[in-house]
């Protein structure tokens, strides 16, 4: 993203863009009803990624004069970090490690590599390095290899390639440094081949990684002046096969968009599935740069806590292993007043203690914790490393809900309660979970705490969630979990075709009972829907719905009755039918990354028709039509129709039409993929 590059003194300002500023708090009313209980549905039989060691994340800079420092360390320890990047945003490619220079840039004394590692181990997390891809060499990132895990057996495990090098100017914006004369993602990819080479013929152990663009986020989609494709298609068709992890950054620039999380990590697997060749799974996602948006919102204020846990948590569950904030210490911005409170316009999670440079506002003592500090914390109590989130959904937009199950049999809930002036009484379904009864642990940070807090209250079933604050229930189930199975292995799904699907699976290992039986559960939401069961490791699930996303889990039963833990989702999509009366090809032909310029060819493959209506919808919310030709086009809510020109109506037996259309969007882009032409359902080509 760009940013200016100051000193620790100052802001590091991002370029984002400002939205309005939310209305004043009000406070309630006396006489206001009170609102009826939210529900809340926890499906522990939905289960979704594990908790990695290395979730919760943080960026330092080489610009913060306070990076190595114990004060630091210990802080950032107690939020439960347990990764630190290195040297921080753009300046990665800019910086000399041997030299401990940024020509062009300000560095802070005692920010050196040795003082960030000490801090690293200080706060017993592990650390990410970005290599100077923009004025560096693979022989420079070699040798800093070399020093970091030879010389000082730091065994540092994560290395990305560059930072946001799709900045250098190809595609107009330029804010990342880049000395190669060819700026194209052809000749980034050429040199991660290198860079990777050189680095793992020091220590083959390592992990590297390479830069793309977000979904959905500029540059995404834009093919460039002479490239093959967009930056992603050409970085992982010639690189994927190097690369370990790919990395994506996101600065949403609002509070409400951790919906967009599913379809943004899905659209990034999909490409590396695509374009990475062989082995693709193997390629892990890492969002090392996150912050919730701008100023206005509230960015160290507690709305920008609540998104910050909520956007934390929809991350991880959707198995990226580090979000990764940016970053520790910023510098006053723009100072407002957000819910009651001075928002400093500070993009660091800890204040810099600095003030505007008239001297007017200043912010509290250095390392104050802003609220989205208190955000990471909540997150770290919530979902530890090793356990298994799991799907909760809420019946009321205000309310959101998180959900995570312990290996010793608890459960974790997370609620998040945007409202600024409703206390929301909550009740909590469980579905494959039975609660203890009795009060359970309940942690809550309100609007404007400086804390934590833990008290006994309510029951696992019932909560009352105060206005703007951070929830978590712990919950310890009603039964022992010993003796019990252990959980299916990752599923794999073959032969999908329109309506049906072969699922397999690695087998469960037996507790004391042998197992009977596994049990394959649909996720449709927080509620699951049982597809079938068998004795075996193989299951084919049919009557699918065409073009149709799915998401499953596999459960082990033994022969008392007992239920494994899930096994890990596995999430495939179904085609559309091999034989129709008709065919349709979608080609997306220029892509800005908001917006696309879509061609419909129409082929009929049937008996000749006398007018035609084409119909689909739109897979998400945020998208809609712009403008359509070649035919008449009409848009209801989601739902799209295309009718023939009046002039030429006749569609022959194996004649196409082509029309075309500009499709808008303003979060991941998901193609439609179902097509019906008179009511029947066409073969997607």
């Amino acid at each position: 993203m760009p940013r200016s590059l100051l000193p620790a003194a100052s802001a590091v300002l991002l370029a984002l863009t400002v939205l309005n500023a939310p209305p004043a708090r009000a406070e309630p009313s006396a006489t206001a009803a009170d609102p009826p209980p939210v529900a809340v549905t926890v499906n522990a039989r939905a289960a979704l990624a594990t908790v990695p060691e290395t979730g919760i994340g943080t960026n330092h800079a080489i610009w913060d004069s306070n990076l190595g420092t114990d004060a630091t360390a210990d802080t950032l320890k107690a939020a439960g970090v347990k990764l630190l990047r290195y040297p921080g945003g753009s300046y990665s490619d800019i910086y000399h490690w041997e030299t401990h220079t940024a020509p062009g840039g300000y560095v802070a004394p005692n920010t050196d590599f040795d003082t960030f590692m000490r801090g690293v181990r200080r706060t017993g997390a592990q650390a990410m390095v970005t290599a100077n891809y923009g004025t560096g060499t693979a022989a420079e990132a070699a040798a800093w290899v070399r020093q970091a895990n030879v010389t000082k057996g730091y065994g540092i495990k994560y290395w990305e390639i560059g930072n946001e090098n799709y900045g250098n100017g190809h595609y107009g914006s330029a804010w990342e440094a880049d000395d190669h004369a060819d700026k194209s993602p052809a000749e980034y990819a050429r040199h991660v081949v290198a860079y990777a080479d050189a680095m793992k013929a020091v220590d083959p152990t390592i992990k590297i990684g390479a830069v793309l663009t977000t979904p959905a986020n500029w540059p995404d989609a834009i093919v460039g002046e002479g490239d093959d494709g967009s930056w992603n298609k050409v970085v992982l068709s010639a690189a994927g096969s190097k690369i370990d992890f790919v990395i994506l950054h996101w600065y949403p620039g609002a509070l409400d968009r951790a919906g967009h999380v599913p379809d943004m990590i899905r659209l990034t697997r999909e490409q590396l599935a695509k374009y990475a060749g062989a082995g693709a799974d193997r390629i892990g996602i890492a969002m090392t740069e996150f912050n919730t948006g701008t100023s206005s919102n509230g960015t160290n204020t507690q709305p920008g806590a609540l998104a910050a846990a909520d956007a934390y948590a929809t991350l991880l569950a959707n198995g990226v292993f580090t979000v990764d904030w940016w970053n520790v210490h910023n510098g006053i911005g723009t100072v407002t007043e957000v819910e009651g409170h001075t928002d400093y316009g500070d993009f660091g999670l800890l204040s810099s203690g600095t003030c505007t440079a008239d001297g007017s506002v200043c912010e509290p003592a250095l390392n104050t914790p802003f609220a989205p500090y208190y955000a990471l914390q909540m997150v770290s109590k919530f979902a530890r490393p090793g356990d298994q989130f799991v799907r909760a959904a809420t019946d009321q937009p205000k309310v959101t809900a998180h959900a995570a199950r312990r290996p010793n049999g608890d459960l974790a809930v997370m609620l998040v309660n945007t409202s600024s002036d409703t206390s929301y009484p909550v009740t909590i379904g469980y579905a494959g979970y039975r609660p203890a009864s009795g009060a359970p642990t309940v942690l809550t940070h309100t609007n404007g705490a400086t804390a934590i807090t833990t008290a006994t209250s309510g029951t696992a079933t019932a909560q009352t969630l105060p206005p703007l604050s951070l929830t978590t229930l712990v919950l310890r189930p009603a039964t022992s979990q010993a003796g019990l199975p252990g959980a299916p292995g990752q599923p794999k799904a073959t032969n999908v075709t329109d309506q049906a699907a072969t699922i397999t699976w690695p087998a469960a290992s037996p507790g004391t009972r042998p197992i009977a039986k596994y049990e394959v559960h649909r996720q449709n939401g927080a509620i699951t829907e049982q597809l079938g069961e068998t004795p075996g490791t193989s299951f084919t699930v049919g009557n699918l719905t065409p073009g149709t996303r799915y998401t499953v889990n596999v459960i082990a039963r033994d022969t008392g009755g007992g239920l494994s833990w899930s096994s890990p989702p596995l999430t495939f999509t179904t085609g559309t039918p091999a034989t129709s009366s008709c065919s349709v090809r979608l080609t997306n032909q220029t892509d800005w990354a908001s917006g696309y310029v879509g061609s419909l060819d129409i082929t009929n493959r049937g008996a000749p028709l006398n007018g035609w209506t084409l119909s689909f919808a739109w897979p998400r919310p945020w998208q809609s039509l712009g403008s359509g030709w070649g035919a008449g086009w009409t848009e209801t809510g989601s739902q799209v129709k295309v009718v023939n020109d009046p002039a030429s109506p006749a569609l022959a037996t194996g004649a196409t039409v082509t029309v075309g259309y500009v499709g808008n969007y303003s979060g991941p882009n998901v193609l439609p993929a179902v097509f019906t032409l008179n009511g029947t359902v066409c073969r997607t080509e």
